[in-house]
């Protein structure tokens, strides 16, 4: 009798072993990579509009806003054109001018696609200019002074520095399609490599 209890109980952890082996490529195989979790995230982000943007395929937001020379610019007027709308925080700090410079040197690049880019912060016209002046920028620079366009856009968001919070643009990009659709959405930018990727999202456009 107690062989028999031994070859039972024998059988029953065997049965155990092989559940748990089975289980365990299962679990593994259900694992996404650190990119395709990160991609499946901004685009669930992005697609759901939960930043306050617009989602992707969504119409652009219309605006009007007043470039560095004080031209009134309206999205309106680049219809049947794709568009790149990017939003910096400030004027010539370190990170908006990289970006700023980066857009600059493919210039070429941006018109070969037919591709206007449009920058936007809430600094005044007149900063705009010097900003502008200063790094050679080739491009209009929108002085949203009463931060409509952001808020429109979702750029306009609570941020925290150093544990203090405070409300502030966040710096992000859109690229709106020739029939004036979000084609694709920046939420975070981080600025190395930034104009690479968006000129690469420019080159699928259908």
């Amino acid at each position: 009798m107690a062989t028999a209890k031994k070859k039972t109980a024998k059988k029953k952890t065997a049965k155990k072993t092989t559940k748990k082996t089975a289980a365990k490529p299962a679990r593994k195989s259900a694992k996404k990579t650190a990119p395709e979790a990160a991609q499946a995230s901004a685009s669930k982000s992005a697609s759901s509009g939960a930043t306050g943007m617009p989602a992707l395929g969504a119409q652009a937001p219309a605006f009007k806003c007043a470039d560095e020379s004080g031209k009134l610019i309206l999205l309106g007027d680049f219809s049947g054109k794709p568009v790149v709308l990017y939003f910096y925080p400030k004027d010539d700090t370190p990170g908006c001018t990289v970006e700023a410079c980066d857009f600059r040197d493919s210039w070429k690049r941006l018109q070969a696609a037919g591709v206007t880019v449009l920058g936007v912060s809430r600094d005044s016209g007149a900063s705009h200019q010097k900003f502008k002046t200063k790094h050679g920028l080739n491009f209009p620079l929108l002085s949203d002074g009463d931060g409509k366009v952001c808020e429109s856009y979702g750029a306009w968001q609570e941020k925290s520095l150093y544990g203090r919070k405070f409300m502030g643009i966040v710096r992000c990009t859109f690229l709106i399609d020739s029939s004036g659709k979000i084609a694709a959405l920046w939420p975070k930018v981080k600025v190395a490599g930034h104009v690479d990727e968006v000129l690469e999202a420019i080159g699928q456009l259908g």
